[in-house]
């Protein structure tokens, strides 16, 4: 039972939750698509990796205090993946793409070779996933939301 006390943790899965269900509509107002692909994968706007440690980081703070080796490591923490997810992930998906668009290239120059004979079926080729980091503007929404989270669970676990 101890488990679903855990304030922190819940805190952490709420905002994980809610930010990755409001990147589909944020996705529809922006591009008049439904895309429910959203609430399993990365990237976009607002980032739930950084809404979930910041969260996370508020909920312990809050529980623990602010001067808790909990709350530094919690912060310490967060401070790493929200620069992970601005940084090294994002350049990771802009070297997909780029990939994407050499490898895309390569197969039209071999299938304008391979004309003289048609084939009756190309094989499919797998693309790499481009959206795998954030924009710095998606990690601080990510962010705020996440505090945001965390700060009206606790609010609301104190009324109970």
């Amino acid at each position: 039972m101890e488990l679903f006390l855990n304030l922190p943790l819940w805190t952490a899965l709420t905002a994980i939750c809610l930010t990755q269900s409001i990147k589909v509509p944020i996705y529809y107002l922006a591009n008049r698509s439904w895309d429910l692909r959203l609430l399993f994968s990365t990237g976009g706007m607002p980032s739930s990796h950084s809404a979930a440690v910041t969260s996370l980081t508020t909920a312990i703070g809050l529980e623990y205090g602010l001067d808790s080796g909990l709350f530094a490591l919690s912060c310490i923490f967060s401070i790493i993946v929200m620069f992970d997810a601005a940084g090294v992930r994002r350049h990771a998906g802009e070297h997909a793409a780029l990939l994407n668009k050499l490898v895309e290239e390569f197969n039209q120059l071999i299938q304008e070779m391979k004309n003289w004979t048609i084939h009756p079926e190309q094989e499919k080729r797998k693309k790499l996933k481009e959206l795998l980091g954030h924009q710095p503007s998606e990690v601080l929404v990510g962010g705020l939301f996440g505090i945001g989270i965390g700060l009206l669970l606790h609010y609301l676990a104190g009324q109970m």
